[in-house]
Order: structure tokens, then C-alpha cells, then sequence
């Protein structure tokens, strides 16, 4: 039997449904065998969401009722392999998922490069007091794994950003502005561990010798270190309709675009470049014609239903952590 779940920023079980976030890396030959069985648990325990199945392990978001996530962490646990799973729960009040999918990738989080193991070796994780001593330290480069977005309104004192639109660029910005011999300790971190964990890895193949990443990602370190220890500067972006948290782990003061989903802050809500579900002043220029004809057809089936008080397919539930 394996051990429990590592659990993130787990709350107590009110009625409702339960949004369960995952991940491990682990070696995981046959993957494509776990498939079928895993949808069919899913479906007939009445979860939704998307788990991700790939030579590198596993990742994903479903959502249900508490019986129902217990019931799939109690079937996972049965399989040593994805002993000390990364995990994290927040609710919602309604379903957030169409539909269950279990997906067959080529990795779990997309980096475009083959034979990164971090299952066997990643960088050393570091507690948020630990955490806090290396960053401080100037003989440091600390490293936002993340997308440029994603920085441009949240980061640790003395990040950097490595520019990204997607962590496939990720590779490309360590070849072209790190040395191995000059940037001898790198830490890392990202929104709930799986990013820096792989890039770590990558980095440590790549002959970087000390190599850090912030075990639980911002989340964890929000929840635990209290705003008066704190070297998280601004809100942190999440993929759910909340868009950003502050440093309470509460909504923060960002919307998203529909058709980037990028975060907008009330200044990009003031452009004139703006158009509520249309487009944004970081996209605009970037919107067909086509584009902008469907996506306006679509902002007038939400605001129809928002008249209506109801919620029209494809708009965000927002979680409530």
C-alpha cells in the first residue's frame, strides 16, 4: 500500500463539490493500459475534470462530491506508484467540468524535450524558511519558471523572468542567458510545483550543479508564511476563475481575457483597446475579424444568461479555497 497523499492547502470537507488538483513524476511504462480503467472508475464514481496519463507520470484536475475524490485517492493509493502524490483541494459550488477525459500525452507538463526523468532526480526542495535564506542570498539567480503574464503581476524579490509565452521557451531562455559555470545556484519556483520540478531536472542534466526549487510552489508558500515574512510581491495567477489570489490566498483584483486569457488589471479594463469578452490591449491587434464576430455573438450569449441569473457553457466556475 502506499503512503498518504502530500496534501496542499487541504480544507475541511463542507457539502459541495471538491476540486482536486494532482500531479507525480514518476517512470510509468504501459501508461496507455491505465487509461481505459482509470475513465471507467471516474465516470461511474461521478468525476469530472481532465487527468493527464504519460511516460512521465501523471497530472490533472477532477471534481465531485467528497466520497467520490476520497474514493479516487483511496483507488490511486492502491498502486505504489504514485506513492506521495502532489495534491491540493479547494471547493466550488457548482460543477466546473463539461465532462471526465483521461488524456494519453507525451508529458504531463509540456516541454517539448525528451528524456528529462525528474521522477529519478530534481532540484532540492526547500521549505518556505529555507526558501527565504537562499533567495536573500545575492549569490543566487532566482528563476520564475512561469509565463511572462503570470510575472508581470506577481513574483519573489529578486526574481527573474525568463520572458516566456509557454514553458516550451523555457529550454531556449536557459541556453541562451545561463552558464552553468558563472550561475553556480539557481532556485526556482512556480505556482504549484510541477514546472520548476521538471526544469530543475532539465537544468541538473544540463550540468548545473545547485539547483533549488520552492517545494509546493507559491501556493503552499502562501498558505504557511505569514505577510510580515513574506517575499512574494503581488498576486498569484490560477487557472481557475478566481484568475489571481493575493497573499490571503483570497480573489484577487484581476480579470481575464476571454480570447488571451491573460490577467487584466483595472487599467487594462479602462483601454480603449478593451472589449469585454472580445479582447484586450495585450491581443487586440491580434483578433481577426472572424474572431471578433464570435466571440461578440458569444459575450451576448453571457450576458443574456448573467439577465437570466445563470451561467453560460464555457464561463469559468470560480473555486473557492
Amino acid at each position: 500500500m502506499a503512503s498518504d497523499f502530500i496534501l496542499m492547502n487541504q480544507h475541511s470537507a463542507p457539502a459541495g463539490i471538491i476540486v482536486a488538483a494532482m500531479y507525480r513524476f514518476f517512470d510509468f511504462p504501459g501508461y496507455q493500459s491505465f487509461r481505459a480503467p482509470l475513465l471507467d472508475f471516474c465516470v461511474a464514481h461521478k468525476l469530472k475534470g481532465t487527468l493527464l496519463l504519460a511516460p512521465e507520470g501523471i497530472n490533472g484536475t477532477v471534481a465531485g462530491r467528497r466520497e467520490n475524490i476520497d474514493a479516487l485517492k483511496d483507488h490511486l493509493q492502491q498502486d505504489d506508484r504514485f506513492e506521495a502524490m502532489e495534491y491540493k483541494e479547494s471547493r466550488a459550488v457548482e460543477m466546473p467540468f463539461q465532462r471526465m477525459k483521461v488524456k494519453l500525452k507525451k508529458e504531463i507538463v509540456t516541454m517539448g524535450l525528451e528524456g528529462v526523468q525528474p521522477g529519478r532526480r530534481s532540484g532540492q526542495r526547500l521549505d518556505p524558511e529555507a526558501w527565504n535564506r537562499v533567495i536573500s542570498d545575492p549569490g543566487t539567480l532566482v528563476i520564475d519558471t512561469r509565463n511572462r503574464y503570470e510575472y508581470d503581476i506577481g513574483t519573489f524579490v529578486n526574481a527573474v523572468s525568463p520572458d516566456t509565452v509557454n514553458f516550451r521557451e523555457f529550454p531556449e531562455f536557459v541556453k541562451t542567458r545561463l552558464d552553468p559555470a558563472r550561475h553556480r545556484k539557481v532556485a526556482m519556483f512556480c505556482t504549484g510545483g510541477i514546472r520548476c520540478e521538471k526544469a530543475s531536472a532539465w537544468m541538473l542534466e544540463q550540468g548545473f550543479e545547485e539547483v533549488y526549487q520552492l517545494n509546493g510552489g507559491i501556493l503552499r508558500y502562501l498558505e504557511e508564511v505569514k505577510p510580515e515574512q513574506s517575499l512574494w510581491r503581488g498576486e498569484c495567477f490560477v487557472f481557475d476563475g478566481r484568475v489571481a489570489v493575493d497573499e490571503k490566498l483570497e480573489q484577487g483584483n484581476y480579470e481575464q481575457c476571454f480570447a488571451c486569457r491573460r490577467p487584466l488589471s483595472t487599467e487594462d479594463l479602462q483601454s480603449p483597446y478593451y472589449e469585454r469578452g472580445v479582447s484586450c490591449p495585450a491581443c487586440h491587434e491580434d483578433i481577426t475579424a472572424k474572431q471578433r464576430r464570435r466571440f461578440s455573438e458569444r459575450q451576448k450569449q453571457v450576458e443574456i444568461a448573467e439577465r437570466r441569473g445563470s451561467r453560460h457553457i464555457g464561463v469559468p466556475q470560480q473555486s473557492i479555497s
